[in-house]
């Protein structure tokens, strides 16, 4: 169950006739297990969580679970109205832990979020990772009163304030002495990756993983290596530019991720509305900021 290494956030292929292509799930899980994925998340954020019924949420958790094999755990998104449900339904599919998503859309106080979070944590025995995003806010002092729940066994950031997760962890640090994990869930996290092991967070999601493990990898190692001339020129010449391209349109954290994997050979399909895919401008872009990529990893 330990999680280590970079983490794979597969996306969710979708056929011509838009619905969930299962053979193809499976093939892009195996490839991204076999290519040295330390963890699989599935059915979260880069795989489309939000435009998933329960029905296609449940075909996708069971193919990623039956994919890996067992050889590396599986997280699953959960969360929203129906996030009892999806917690239920990712424990009967197999996963290992679930990602726990924000409440949609609404603003909330503080401990209107602590019970949503034991909500979905009192549903099942699965351990859950709490994602703070978007309209999800937490306090240090909020994180460690989840921090307590047995279930809860870790905290992903993707608000990328420093100050306040550096309180955070000293808060459930102080409170506890139990192993609780915290992620950077950044988009395009390499870019942070730097800032946030200043922290002590050394793990995080890592979304090009979907479509180049190869650079993934690498940026990894040279991180954990010591190697600052390799971690610097990929961070300048390959995740600099995606981030560019990725801000120019909103959705492109996705679907940017999705061409990426058709440009390296897997049909995965277009992304659901609300999202839309890439301008075909962009990704002749993205083409030539995965080459540059490839090359800096000596792939």
């Amino acid at each position: 169950m330990r999680l280590d290494g970079v983490l794979f956030f597969p996306v969710t292929p979708f056929g011509a006739d838009g619905d969930v292509a299962e053979t193809v799930l499976a093939e892009h899980v195996a490839r991204g297990v076999a290519a040295g994925a330390g963890g699989v998340f599935t059915a979260c954020g880069t795989g489309e969580f939000n435009a998933l019924d329960l029905a296609d949420y449940t075909r996708v958790v069971k193919t990623s679970v039956a994919a890996t094999a067992g050889n590396v755990p599986v997280f699953s998104g959960a969360g929203g109205v129906s996030g009892r449900a999806y917690a239920r339904a990712a424990a009967e599919s197999g996963a290992d832990g679930l990602l726990l998503f924000p409440p949609y859309l609404v603003s909330s106080p503080t401990q209107g979020l602590v019970r949503y979070v034991k909500d979905v944590a009192a549903e099942t025995d699965l351990p859950l990772i709490v994602y703070q995003r978007g309209t999800a806010r937490f306090t240090p002092e909020a994180v460690a009163e989840l921090a307590e729940l047995p279930h809860v066994i870790g905290f992903k950031d993707g608000l990328g304030d420093l100050d306040l997760l550096q309180r955070i962890i000293l808060t459930v640090r102080q409170a506890s002495d139990r192993e609780f994990t915290f992620f950077n869930g950044m988009p395009t996290a390499e870019l942070t990756v730097p800032a946030y092991r200043g922290l002590g967070v050394t793990l995080y999601s890592s979304a090009v993983f979907a479509f180049a493990p190869e650079i993934a990898l690498a940026f990894y190692k040279a991180v954990t290596g010591g190697d600052e001339e390799l971690t610097r020129a990929l961070l300048t010449r390959f995740y600099l530019p995606l981030v560019r391209l990725r801000d120019v349109q909103a959705g492109y954290a996705v679907s940017l991720v999705k061409a990426g994997v058709r440009l390296r050979g897997l049909d995965v399909g277009g992304v659901r509305l609300p999202l839309l895919d890439p301008a075909p401008e962009h990704v002749v872009e993205l083409e030539r900021i995965i080459a540059a990529g490839l090359e800096l990893a000596g792939a």
